[in-house]
Formats: C-alpha cells, sequence, structure tokens
C-alpha cells in the first residue's frame, strides 16, 4: 500500500463543548454578576419582628378587687377603666383627712391674731413704762429743784436766826441793867424762838426733799428696769407668737398634703388604662388581693408599631440611620416600608441576663448581631393588624 494513501480508519476529530451549554453558562454567570451586583445595593436578614411598647399595668394601692372591666385581647382607650379596688377604707381616710384640715384651720385662726394682739400690746406697754420713766425722771427734777429752793429758804431763815439769836442776847444784857422795857425784852425773845422754830421746820423740810428725790430716783430705778424688761421679753414673746402661728400653718399645710394624699390614694382605686391599646396577659379577678407593684395585666400599645432587626455585626459596614428599608410582613404577607432609625447600643449578647465571658479562656469567635431600630412610614395599609412579635423580613437600601 503506498506510504500516501489515505488510511482505512481516520481518527474522529475533537468536538469542543455544545454551543447551547456554553450560552447557559454565559448567561448564568452575567445573571450571577448581576445578581451579586444587585445584592451589593442591600442588607436584609430573617432575624426581625415587629416591637411596639407593652406596658406592665399594677396597682398604686392595695386592697381587693371589687370588680373588673376588661377581658384579654379587649381594645381600651385612655382613660377607660380597667378593674377597681374595694375604694371604702380610702374613703374613710378621706373623710378623717378632711376633718385634720378643718382642725388645722381653726387651730390657725385662733391663734394668727394673737401676733397683732401681742404686737400691740408690747407697743402700750413700751410707750407706758417709757411714760412712767419721764414722769418718775420729772419727780425726780422736781424734788430737786424744791430741795434747792428749801435750802435757799433755810439759809436766809439760819441768817434771820443768828440775828435774832444776837438781839435776844443783847437784850437780856440790857433787861438786866433796866435799860430796856419789859415788853421790848419779851418781843426779842419771842422773836429770837420764832427764827430758830423756823429754821428747824427749813431743816425738817430740806430732810423730806431729799427723802423724796431718793424716793423719785427709785422710781425711775424701777421704771427704767420695767422698761427695759418690755423692750428686751417684748420682741422675744412676739417671736414666740409669730413661731406658734407659723406652726399653726405649717400644721394646715401638713393637713392639706395629708388630705390630698388621701384623695390621691382613693383615685387610685381605680385602675385606668395609661394608653390606648389591647390588653393582655390578664391576671387579675374579682375578689384578688393587690399590692403596689403586682402585674395585673400587659397593655400592647399597637398604635406606633416599629421593627427590631438583629443584624449580623458583619452586614453594618454601610448601615446608617435614614437609609429606606422594605418591610416583608409574614402575616399578613404585604410588604411595607421605612427607615433605619437607629443601631442598638450592644450586641444582644451583652443584653442577655448571662453575658459571655470572653476572658475565661475558652473563647470561641461568634458573629455577634446588633439590633437596628427600623421605623415605619404611618399610614399605610395593613399597619392596623400588626402586632409586637410578628416576623417580618427587612431589607436595608445601602444607596
Amino acid at each position: 500500500m503506498p506510504a500516501d494513501a489515505p488510511s482505512a480508519n481516520p481518527a474522529p476529530a475533537r468536538k469542543g463543548p455544545p454551543r447551547p451549554l456554553i450560552a447557559a453558562l454565559l448567561i448564568a454567570a452575567v445573571a450571577g454578576l448581576c445578581y451579586w451586583l444587585y445584592s451589593r445595593q442591600f442588607e436584609d436578614t430573617d432575624d426581625a419582628q415587629i416591637d411596639g411598647n407593652i406596658s406592665n399595668i399594677s396597682p398604686r394601692v392595695s386592697g381587693t378587687i371589687k370588680s373588673v372591666a376588661i377581658v384579654d385581647n379587649q381594645v381600651v382607650k385612655v382613660g377607660d377603666l380597667l378593674a377597681e379596688i374595694d375604694p371604702a377604707d380610702y374613703q374613710v381616710a378621706v373623710v378623717q383627712a378632711r376633718a385634720g384640715v378643718a382642725q388645722a384651720e381653726a387651730l390657725l385662726q385662733a391663734e394668727d391674731p394673737s401676733v397683732s394682739i401681742a404686737e400691740a400690746s408690747n407697743q402700750a406697754n413700751v410707750t407706758s413704762n417709757v411714760s412712767d420713766v419721764a414722769s418718775a425722771q420729772a419727780a425726780v427734777s422736781g424734788a430737786r429743784k424744791e430741795q434747792a429752793q428749801i435750802l435757799a429758804q433755810l439759809a436766809q431763815a439760819e441768817a434771820n436766826n443768828r440775828n435774832a439769836q444776837l438781839e435776844y442776847q443783847r437784850a437780856t444784857r440790857l433787861i438786866a441793867s433796866k435799860a430796856i422795857a419789859q415788853a421790848d425784852f419779851d418781843s426779842r425773845a419771842n422773836a429770837a424762838a420764832a427764827a430758830a422754830a423756823a429754821v428747824e421746820a427749813l431743816q425738817q423740810a430740806q430732810a423730806a426733799a431729799r427723802d423724796r428725790i431718793l424716793q423719785a430716783g427709785a422710781h425711775v430705778n424701777a421704771a427704767s428696769s420695767r422698761l427695759s424688761e418690755v423692750q428686751k421679753n417684748g420682741p422675744l414673746n412676739l417671736a414666740t407668737r409669730r413661731a406658734s402661728v407659723l406652726a399653726r400653718q405649717a400644721g394646715l399645710d401638713l393637713a392639706r398634703a395629708q388630705l390630698q394624699q388621701a384623695e390621691l390614694s382613693l383615685s387610685y382605686t381605680k385602675i385606668t388604662a395609661p394608653v390606648g391599646g389591647i390588653i393582655g396577659k390578664k391576671s387579675v379577678s374579682v375578689g384578688d388581693h393587690v399590692a403596689p407593684g403586682q402585674q395585673l395585666m400587659a397593655l400592647s400599645q399597637v398604635d406606633a408599631p416599629y421593627v427590631t432587626a438583629n443584624f449580623r455585626e458583619t452586614q453594618l459596614a454601610r448601615i446608617h440611620p435614614g437609609q429606606p428599608v422594605d418591610i416583608h410582613v409574614d402575616a399578613i404577607d404585604a410588604d411595607l416600608h421605612g427607615s433605619v432609625a437607629s443601631m442598638g447600643g450592644a450586641t444582644g449578647s451583652r443584653f442577655s441576663i448571662l453575658p459571655p465571658e470572653n476572658a475565661s479562656g475558652n473563647y470561641v469567635k461568634v458573629v455577634q448581631r446588633i439590633p437596628v431600630r427600623i421605623s415605619l412610614f404611618p399610614g399605610q395599609s395593613g399597619m392596623d393588624r400588626l402586632r409586637p412579635g410578628m416576623s417580618v423580613e427587612p431589607r436595608v437600601r445601602l444607596k
């Protein structure tokens, strides 16, 4: 057979992948790339739920439940009666407190005029004692003037007495020699006796005047002492009266505060809804004895729901407050819209009852989740059906 003759069984030609498969792979790659680029614009999680404020209703006073006005799942408005505690004891306390106020008011009215009375009395006493001091001082001055006048009269009387005694002595010598008449002698003797008596009388008057000066001085001292006592004790007595009035006023204020507290306690026997919402977890019945702080029921506020989404910490790099969010609600199979409101202050594990202690030596790194609060735009259809705890799937638009 010639060397250049074709072989009877030539080798089959190598075939590439079918064109449809290549096209499908290219389409899948392009689609994957597009999805990857698209998904980079969002962050989502299924660890999210509707959240809201839940008020734990408890009494503010103790007592026995008289009536219960609600049942579980009942819708209530602000101020609606939920339950009532037997008010009899608190009504009695109000009556007692009102009596205490009336008594305190009467005591204050009886005590209040005493201040003005004491003030007027003190002023009158001061004026009277000042007048007494002035009168006593005037008496001293008058007695001294009288004494001075008597001393002048005494000096004149002593001079007259000396002259009368000299005349009497000369008359005595002359009568012995029959040089004067007996009548003249008798006249001079009488004049000498009268002059001596006048001196003695003025001396007695001078002694009496001196005694009057001492007596008037004693009156001055006594009046001055009384004035000093009134000036010293009067303000103290007035201050005591004023303090007593202040004490009565304080007693009245205390009685009024006790009345206000009694009235508040009476009003607390009616347990009302502090906010609107739906009642749940009712655990109170008629006849139960309740105490302050004891939980009777829960009140879920459904008028302002929001979403708490627990994103992984690796998802938070580009999440910021204000970014729009689409929320799918499983319960109503609808999408709602909102925005990122705030980021949590710590991871969920840190808020747990037993937070992890990574310094124990048994540390295993676990991706943590941080709660993100998402506000819902108001007025959307279906929001009235939202309840705290419903599962949702939020998707945050990053761009």
